[in-house]
C-alpha cells in the first residue's frame, strides 16, 4: 500500500496529513505528486472529489519551502487560478492547512468582496496566491501586486473557468508571468477547447487520467424521475420528507427559480437556502456554512455551486433542472459518493428535458432511463412502485399564475407547493 511518505513528501507535510487523517493517497495524488516535485508539466484528468487539491497543493507547498524568504514580504511564487468564489475560498483553505508548519503563507482573492479589504490582505504579499482570473487581472492592471517571481502556475478545474468564459482573461493574465515556470492543468473532463489552452501553455507535460472520461462515479446511484414542471416542488418536497433526506443539495438552471423553489420548500416546513451568483459573498458563505453544519436541510443553487461546495459525506444531489451542457451533470452529481462513500443523485426530468437526459446518456456511456417517482414504505424506498396519480396543478404563489423561466426549453408554471404535510399529488409518468 503506498504512503504518502512513499511519494517523497517531506516529513513536515507527511505529519500534517496524518493529523488531517489522511491514511493513503488516491490515485490521482499517487500519480501526480511525484512528477511535479520533479518540476515537470502535467496535465491530469480527474473527476471531482478524487483529491485534486491536494494533489497539486502538496508537492507546490514543498517545493516552494525549499527556498525559504528573506524579509517580510512573500513575493508570489505559486498561483492557483479557479473558476469561482467558492472554489478560491476552498483550495487557500486547504494549502494553508497543509503548508502550516513550514511557514507558507496563503491568500486567496475573488470578486464579490471590497478591493480594497483584498489589497490589505496582500501588503505583506503572499508564497502561494489561490485567484478568480477577473479579480487578479484587475489588481494587475492596477499594479497592486507582482507575478514576475511565479515558478508554479496551477489551472485548477480549467473546463469550468472556459465555460464561464474566463479564457480571455487567462490570456491577459499570461503576460503578466515568466515564461519559465511549471505549469499544472486539473480538470474533471477535458474537450476540445481546453486541450488546445493546455497545448498554448504547457510544455511537453505528463498526462494523467485516473477515470474514464466524463465518466460519473461509480459510488454514486444515478435516477431519473418523470414529472411535469408544475410537480416537481411537489415530488422534491415528498421525496425530502418520507426520505428523511437531512442533506440536500439542489441544482437548478436559473437564479430566480433557485429563489423560488428555496421560498416553496419553506412554506412546506423545509428549511432551504438559495446561493447564486447574484448573492453577496458573505450571504453565499454563509449559505456553505449552515448547510456544511447541518443547520440547513437543503440548499438550492445553479452551477456556481459545482465547483466550491466539499462536503465529504453529502447524501443527496437533485436536478430539479436538468443542465443543458451533459459536461454539467458529472460535476453537479459530483457533489455526492466523495470519499469512498456512497451517494445518490436524482433527477426530475420534464417532457421537455428529455432532450437533456439522452445527450447525457451518451456522455456518460451509461443510458439513464426515466421511472416514475417511487413511493416510500416506512422510510424505505420501494423502486417500481409508484404513487398513485392525482393531478394537481396549483398556481405559484404569484397571482394569476406561475414564473415563467428564461431559461431554454422551460415553458410550464412551477407550481406552489402542498401546504398540507400529508398531501400527495401526481408523481408518475
Amino acid at each position: 500500500m503506498t504512503t504518502f511518505a512513499d511519494l517523497h513528501l517531506c516529513p513536515e507535510l507527511v505529519h500534517t496529513l496524518e493529523e488531517l487523517g489522511y491514511k493513503q493517497p488516491t490515485p490521482i495524488q499517487a500519480q501526480a505528486i511525484a512528477p511535479i516535485l520533479e518540476g515537470k508539466d502535467l496535465i491530469a484528468e480527474a473527476q471531482t472529489g478524487t483529491g485534486k487539491t491536494a494533489a497539486f497543493a502538496l508537492p507546490m507547498i514543498q517545493r516552494l519551502s525549499r527556498e525559504p524568504v528573506n524579509g517580510d514580504y512573500h513575493h508570489i511564487r505559486g498561483l492557483v487560478l479557479v473558476p469561482t468564489r467558492e472554489l478560491a475560498v476552498q483550495v487557500g483553505d486547504n494549502a494553508l492547512e497543509y503548508g502550516r508548519l513550514l511557514g507558507m503563507r496563503v491568500i486567496s482573492i475573488f470578486g464579490g468582496v471590497r478591493f480594497d479589504n483584498q489589497i490589505r490582505k496582500m501588503k505583506r504579499g503572499a508564497d502561494i496566491l489561490v485567484a478568480t482570473p477577473g479579480r487578479l487581472l484587475d489588481m494587475l492592471k492596477q499594479k497592486k501586486l507582482s507575478l514576475e517571481h511565479l515558478e508554479m502556475l496551477v489551472l485548477d478545474e480549467a473546463d469550468r473557468m472556459l465555460d464561464l468564459g474566463f479564457i480571455h482573461d487567462i490570456r491577459k493574465l499570461m503576460s503578466y508571468m515568466p515564461e519559465q515556470r511549471q505549469t499544472l492543468l486539473f480538470s474533471a473532463t477535458l474537450n476540445g477547447p481546453v486541450e488546445t489552452l493546455a497545448e498554448s501553455l504547457l510544455q511537453q507535460p505528463l498526462r494523467i487520467q485516473v477515470t474514464r472520461r466524463n465518466a460519473a462515479s461509480q459510488q454514486v446511484k444515478q435516477s431519473a424521475y418523470a414529472v411535469t414542471n408544475a410537480d416537481k416542488t411537489d415530488v422534491l418536497s415528498y421525496l425530502i420528507r418520507e426520505g428523511d433526506w437531512r442533506q440536500t443539495l439542489v441544482f437548478t438552471r436559473t437564479k430566480r427559480r433557485a429563489d423560488l423553489v428555496a421560498a416553496q420548500l419553506q412554506e412546506e416546513g423545509i428549511s432551504a437556502l438559495a446561493i447564486h451568483g447574484d448573492r453577496h459573498q458573505r450571504e453565499r458563505l454563509a449559505a456553505l456554512q449552515a448547510f456544511s453544519n447541518g443547520e440547513v436541510q437543503v440548499l438550492v443553487a445553479t452551477d456556481v455551486a459545482a465547483r466550491g461546495l466539499d462536503i465529504e459525506a453529502l447524501p443527496q444531489v437533485v436536478n430539479y433542472d436538468l443542465p443543458n451542457q451533459p459536461e454539467a451533470y458529472v460535476h453537479r452529481i459530483g457533489r455526492t459518493g466523495r470519499a469512498g462513500k456512497r451517494g445518490w443523485a436524482v433527477s426530475l426530468v420534464a417532457p421537455e428535458e428529455r432532450r437533456f437526459l439522452q445527450d447525457i446518456s451518451a456522455l456518460i456511456g451509461k443510458p439513464l432511463q426515466v421511472q416514475p417517482v417511487p413511493r416510500f414504505e416506512n422510510g424505505r424506498l420501494i423502486e417500481g412502485a409508484p404513487l398513485a396519480e392525482k393531478k394537481t396543478r396549483r398556481k405559484s404563489a404569484k397571482s394569476g399564475g406561475g414564473e415563467k423561466s428564461k431559461a431554454q426549453g422551460e415553458s410550464q408554471k412551477i407550481s406552489k407547493p402542498a401546504r398540507s404535510a400529508g398531501r400527495r399529488s401526481l408523481f408518475s409518468g
